[in-house]
């Protein structure tokens, strides 16, 4: 208000002036001045405001620039096909990625799929979300083809001595003689049959790793 004050003063005193003198050049000039500082205050006003936005439910207003930001979308773990969950429908070492599938379902990271030749016993190692070290090996055996002791003997003795495992599981398709049970409880050593399995599958079971031994009977 002050500053239109006093241009709306300059402005009528050029006025008298320029009647006295006859001359309404100068008037001209000023006009010109006043055109182009005002043209100047306006840009001026507009770089140092930033544009906002009102909701229209009558709510603050919002800076422009705040309202255009997209938020980061949440990340959600990714969907596992049930195909690659068929653990009957793959080759044994297909079925090595199906329970490796499982694992990074279920928080798992990093899953590591490291069998074949020379793995000494390791089919998959895997990080559970607490850190725990977690060392799988796969029998994809036919349901007459029982794991028997010899099995879980080669497997304890490298799960721990060799790989380091805070959580030993063996896990088949088929089931677990007697004798086989019974040397993974002494050496504590988790043992997921075909039936625990599909449990697992569907979800409706923990994860193996949280049983840490917990055996079932032959």
């Amino acid at each position: 208000m002050g500053l239109a004050g006093v241009l709306i003063g300059g402005a009528v005193l050029l006025l008298r002036t320029a009647r006295a003198t006859g001359s309404y050049l100068p008037l001209v000039v000023a006009g010109l001045a006043f055109l182009a500082g005002a043209g100047t205050l306006a840009v001026q006003g507009s770089e140092g405001t930033e544009p906002t936005l009102r909701l229209p439910d009558g709510g603050a207003p919002v800076p422009a620039a705040s309202a255009g930001t997209v938020a980061a979308p949440c990340t959600a773990p990714p969907a596992v096909d049930a195909e690659a969950l068929h653990h009957q429908a793959v080759d044994p070492d297909g079925f090595e990625h199906t329970v490796a599938e499982l694992c990074a379902r279920d928080g798992c990271s990093p899953v590591e799929v490291v069998g074949g030749a020379g793995d000494l016993g390791a089919d998959i190692i895997a990080t559970t979300p607490d850190g725990v070290r977690v060392v799988l090996q796969c029998k994809q055996y036919a349901g007459d083809h029982r794991v028997g002791s010899p099995d879980l003997q080669r497997f304890g003795g490298t799960c721990y001595a060799v790989h380091a495992a805070d959580v030993a599981v063996l896990v088949t398709t088929s089931s677990f003689t007697a004798p086989a049970l019974e040397y993974a409880a002494s050496c504590g050593i988790v043992c997921v049959d075909g039936t625990e399995l599909a449990a697992w599958t569907a979800s409706t079971a923990p994860p193996p790793w949280t049983a840490r031994g917990d055996q079932g009977s032959a």
